[in-house]
């Protein structure tokens, strides 16, 4: 992965995207030398999602049987608990 400087990204913005489109090749981009974005292919974007799409169906799957297994609070008692 190659890095550079936000500056250097903006003056080479054109090239960045076309070797991370074409090329398949990811860029990070810093400023003071602290890493802020990451310039990737679109397929790795996508992938991403999808990892994320199915990390949030574990969790809700993994809450609702948690609800089935034992039961749920009402809305009503947990705001008389909150004194609300």
């Amino acid at each position: 992965m190659t890095t550079m400087s936000s500056s250097h990204a903006r003056e080479h913005f054109p090239e960045v995207v076309s070797e991370s489109a074409f090329g398949k090749k990811r860029f990070v981009v810093t400023r003071r030398g602290k890493r802020l974005v990451a310039i990737i292919p679109i397929e790795d974007l996508e992938l991403i999602e999808a990892l994320e799409d199915q990390i949030d169906l574990e969790d809700a799957r993994r809450v609702l049987a948690d609800v089935k297994k034992k039961g749920a609070t009402s809305w009503k008692k947990i705001k008389l608990e909150l004194g609300l």
